[in-house]
């Protein structure tokens, strides 16, 4: 039974379930029939709102059915081994179902759906040209797939929109087996967060439940973090990469998810900043309203607004029915239980293989069920972290957990982490980011390594650090790496533009690494939209400010927003003009400064505007990156403005917020102008342990 207004009185809810002919009208008498019903109702009255099934969270346009039902079909109806050919913007048009075994290469996938889809271009061509009379078979087959009185600039426009999507009902089947490990940690933690339990389907979109799955924009984990995004809620880094961990990457998803809505307003569009970014969301909702749901996903075309953010939505709510509706979709399907987990909190830095000879058991099974201590611990060159949380199934445990870490030797024990001597380079990595990882500069970097003046390096190489003192000779290069070099250089923004060529399927997911094994950072998510990935040499910048509403876009007038940080010097380095410029066609006097949120007009003369727009938000990356390596996100905290109080004194003294990450907690507010009583939320930072 739903419930859609909890408003709804007693004797409303028993005339709902046929009981009111047992209430006498003036004195009420409950009959032993009545009773146990009305204390079901008072328990479903006291549930959070976020527990109960309540359709206008999760809103189901009658005109996005089509969607909902395509993506449900192939989390339940079609293989890996299968899949569909379709216009990848009115779903409802499946020309065929092709197989496709999981085993297939890529080249001989993209040979096999080129060839169909030739054929269904030419067939297309035809109708396009105004052809109904006369048809063979195959083209009334084709026609008949479009609603009546399609026109020929539609079936024009579909030669272009031809798309192949892979099967995915095993993969989901098997998501749905592996979630019941961590269902009751997701809605408990959801639950404290005020978060709508229905999204504990998200991870069957983002990764089929598999906390091995990577992407190739270097999301990783059941909830699919990229490094930027998860550095905000979690510790990432070369000792400790917590979106690994189901149970931390869930608590941070449960902020991620409450803060995209407190900006949003609405869960549809929450959900679909999850993949796209709030930028690109609030973009979307000035063009179309607030609660313009399906104007926003049918007609809006930002640029980096592709196939995978324009389904992420309907694809969420066919999981989501999936998921509460699984007898009907997967008979007889059994989830794995919980595991019955014993914690301790490490008092020290310990070697691993101390603490798993104190717990007896074996490294590998610490490592499996630690998935956030990266390679380094497992190699022996760091330790596991003091205050970190460990965690094995009590059952084999012959004791108490703390009592075991308790007793291991004072000898395996030590107040500091043992020093970085080397890093191995994996995808995504660059010379800057590790010179600020490790506090030295790039021109050390690349002494200690005698890099080439390109100062290229490849995902594989190993990169000696200042605590392992000068190369005694010339540094010999990598062995021959099977995945693209790594560019010291910032990676162009991404146009998210809609392809005709086959897009990589959701590949194999490798099973978690052996001992001393770096996991391969090349694997593709087993996400229901992963044939949308990109494989760029690093994170591209819209994808590491997916959290981030701030506007770094130029409009079409050529002016631009501007944003904590910036200056006008930095806009004409940008440009690659003289500051004095801007002054002049802004008409702003000599050292007049430029205050956050006020629009100036740009010259583009020497630069178009995306390249301006990469170069702003690349920088502005880097600026949180650097902020995020030594802080992360714990919460928010609600301030009422007093009399005489200043934002800027309150971030900045009181709550020690910057103030551009004030502003991501309060992109409408004027900060020129806030009055007594306004409401303000501030992010509650902790700081992340630097000796990891």
């Amino acid at each position: 039974m739903k419930i859609r207004n909890l408003g709804l009185n007693f004797c409303e809810l028993f005339n709902y379930l046929g009981l009111i002919p047992q209430l006498k009208t003036e004195n009420v008498q409950m009959t032993s029939r009545i009773r146990p019903v009305l204390r079901l109702l008072v328990l479903i009255l006291l549930l959070p709102a976020s527990l109960l099934a309540d359709d206008s969270l999760f809103p189901r346009p009658a005109e996005l059915e089509p969607d909902v039902l395509f993506w449900r079909a192939v989390f339940t109806e079609y293989s890996t081994d299968e899949g569909v050919l379709h216009d990848n913007r009115n779903l409802a048009v499946v020309y065929e179902i092709m197989p496709m075994p999981a085993r297939t290469s890529r080249s001989e996938r993209n040979r096999k759906v080129q060839r169909r889809r030739e054929h269904y271009q030419a067939i297309l061509r035809t109708l396009a040209g105004g052809k109904r009379d006369g048809l063979t078979a195959e083209q009334k087959r084709v026609l008949d797939l479009w609603p009546a009185g399609v026109s020929n600039s539609e079936l024009k426009a579909a030669e272009s929109r031809i798309r192949f999507q892979h099967g995915l009902s095993d993969r989901f089947r098997e998501g749905l087996v592996r979630a019941g490990r961590w269902r009751d940690h997701v809605h408990a933690e959801f639950g404290k967060l005020g978060v709508p339990v229905h999204l504990a389907a998200l991870p069957h979109v983002e990764s089929s439940y598999n906390p091995d799955a990577r992407s190739h924009v270097g999301a990783s984990g059941i909830w699919q973090f990229t490094r930027s995004t998860g550095r905000r809620f979690m510790q990432v880094d070369h000792v400790l990469d917590e979106r690994n961990d189901p149970f931390i990457a869930t608590e941070a998803a449960g902020r991620l998810l409450a803060y995209n809505h407190s900006i949003a307003g609405n869960w549809p569009m929450a959900i679909t900043a999850y993949n796209h970014g709030l930028a690109g969301v609030r973009r979307a909702m000035r063009t179309y309203g607030d609660t313009a749901l399906v104007e926003i996903l049918r007609k809006y075309d930002g640029r980096t607004f592709g196939f995978a953010s324009r389904n992420f939505y309907v694809a969420f709510l066919a999981a989501m029915e999936v998921d509460q509706n699984v007898e009907k979709f997967f008979p007889g399907l059994v989830p794995d239980r919980p595991v019955n987990y014993a914690l301790a909190r490490l008092p020290d830095y310990m070697p691993a293989s101390a603490v798993a000879a104190a717990l007896g058991v074996s490294e590998r099974e610490l490592a499996r069920h630690n998935p956030a201590l990266q390679a380094t611990v497992w190699q022996g060159s760091k330790y596991l972290p003091r205050n970190h949380e460990i965690r094995i199934p009590a059952r084999m445990l012959q004791g108490s957990m703390p009592d075991l870490i308790a007793a291991v030797a004072s000898s395996d024990r030590h107040n500091s982490q043992l020093p970085d001597l080397y890093h191995t380079i994996v995808r995504g990595d660059t010379l800057s980011a590790l010179a600020a990882e490790y506090s030295t500069n790039v021109s050390t970097l690349v002494a200690l390594n005698n890099l080439g003046s390109s100062h290229r390096i490849r995902a594989g190489q190993k990169l000696r650090l200042p605590a392992a003192g000068p190369a005694p000779v010339v540094v010999a290069a990598a062995q021959a790496p099977v995945v693209p070099e790594v560019v010291e250089k910032e990676e162009p923004d991404l146009a998210a533009k809609e392809k005709p060529e086959v897009l990589p399927p959701p590949g194999a997911i490798a099973s978690a690494p052996a001992i001393g094994d770096i996991a391969d950072e090349d694997l593709v998510s087993e996400g229901a939209l992963a044939d949308d990935a990109v494989t760029p040499a690093e994170e591209p910048a819209q994808v590491s400010l997916l959290s981030d509403p701030s506007d770094y876009s130029v409009d079409e007038k050529s002016t631009i927003e501007i944003q904590p940080l910036e200056t006008l010097g930095h806009y004409a380095d940008w440009l690659g003009i003289k500051t004095q410029r801007l002054r002049d066609i802004n008409g702003l006097a000599f050292r007049t400064p430029v205050e956050v949120g006020q629009r100036i007009k740009l010259d583009l003369s020497k630069v178009d505007a995306t390249t301006f727009e990469n170069l702003r938000t690349a920088w502005h990356r880097q600026q949180q990156d650097a902020f995020f390596r030594d802080h992360r996100i714990e919460g928010v905290t609600e301030h009422v403005v007093g009399q005489g109080e200043s934002v800027w004194i309150l971030s900045l003294r009181q709550y020690d917020v910057p103030i551009w990450l004030f502003r991501q907690y309060n992109p409408e507010l004027d900060l020129h102008n806030v009055r007594p009583g306004t409401k303000l939320s501030f992010p509650i930072l902790a700081i992340n342990d630097g000796d990891t």
